[in-house]
């Protein structure tokens, strides 16, 4: 049988949570585009996704951190760990398609000036999740965030989300989704990597603000698809998960506004705060409601077990300050 080529130059470094079955799928994935420096960070599962990722592939390198530190810090430790001086960042809940590492390496390595490229996202369903987005303006930050809870297509999430730009061309854009995404092991490490201070959500946002602010190019190659299930931290700790979410979103803020303009803030905050509480009504009501239909279905008892809250399909909301992994 024919050996799939080689990466060469490229780690990837996988973040893993209680991540179940999704890990050894991501794993195998990657093999079998010819990754051979693969590195899992673990950051203190409980699920026994690390033994079965082992069992599945015994060559498997894992750093295990016994504790959650945050999918930007165990991505940092990761890229220290990386060989190549190309890293695959991915979440542990994707899958990548044939050629697609060959289709960004060779984009990555045919553009000096890029320091980031990510894939097109696919959905479970075979659509493409808007990953190459825009660093919205105040404006559009606040109809995405308020006006996007009730009306999901308007013109503010629209703008912030390029739905008004081809997701098949090739583009140099604002930001690409930490979900996956291939990185200049050099030009990373420059940048301090991820900043550690988001424990999840924004924290690649922010990469790529830093990346473009240092005089590097972010780019999207949607001739390389990667498939991303998402949700799974989103449905395991909503409620945790709404308020990492909102505290990075106003971490992304404070750390880009200047001037005049950090008079911004308390209102900022305040919105945060605002969008927050209505969010965690939202899926506090989608949780007692689904309970509800679970046990007239005799499925057990209200409460035995709970429902994706409403951050979206992947692992984020709808924040343009803080949108994190997969924002919605």
């Amino acid at each position: 049988m024919t050996q799939p080529p080689r990466a060469a130059g490229v780690t990837a470094v996988v973040v893993n949570y209680n991540a179940g079955p999704a890990l050894v799928a991501c794993v195998e994935s990657l093999r079998a585009e010819g990754i051979e420096d693969l590195v899992v960070v673990d950051n203190g599962s409980v699920d026994g996704s690390i033994a079965d990722a082992l069992r599945a592939d015994p060559a498997l390198v894992v750093v295990r951190e016994g504790v959650n530190r945050g999918y930007g810090a165990a991505a940092n430790i990761g890229v220290h760990h990386a060989h190549g001086d190309l890293v695959l960042v991915c979440n542990p809940d994707i899958v990548v398609r044939p050629e697609a590492v060959a289709r960004l390496t060779r984009r990555l390595r045919t553009d000096g000036g890029a320091l980031v490229v990510g894939p097109r996202l696919e959905e479970v369903d075979g659509s493409t999740y808007p990953s190459a987005r825009t660093f919205p303006d105040l404006t559009t930050s606040i109809g995405h965030a308020f006006v996007g809870l009730f009306v999901p297509g308007n013109r503010f999430s629209r703008r912030y989300k390029r739905l008004e730009e081809n997701a098949q061309e090739a583009a140099a854009v604002d930001w690409v989704s930490g979900a996956c995404f291939l990185v200049r092991r050099s030009g990373f490490l420059a940048l301090g990597g991820f900043d550690e201070g988001y424990f999840m959500y924004a924290e690649d946002i922010d990469l790529c603000w830093r990346a473009r602010r240092s005089g590097w190019e972010v780019l999207y190659e949607p001739a390389a698809t990667v498939v991303h299930a998402g949700g799974l931290t989103t449905r395991s700790a909503p409620f945790r998960m709404i308020y990492a979410h909102h505290r990075s979103a106003l971490r992304f803020a404070s750390r880009t506004r200047r001037g005049w303009r950090r008079l911004s803030l308390p209102p900022i905050a305040a919105g945060l705060a605002l969008r927050g509480s209505v969010e965690v009504a939202r899926t506090a009501g989608s949780r007692v409601v689904g309970a509800a239909r679970r046990s007239r279905a005799g499925h057990g008892p209200p409460g035995s077990s709970g429902l994706p809250g409403t951050c979206g399909p992947a692992r984020a909301g709808h924040l343009p300050a803080g949108p994190g992994r997969n924002p919605a």
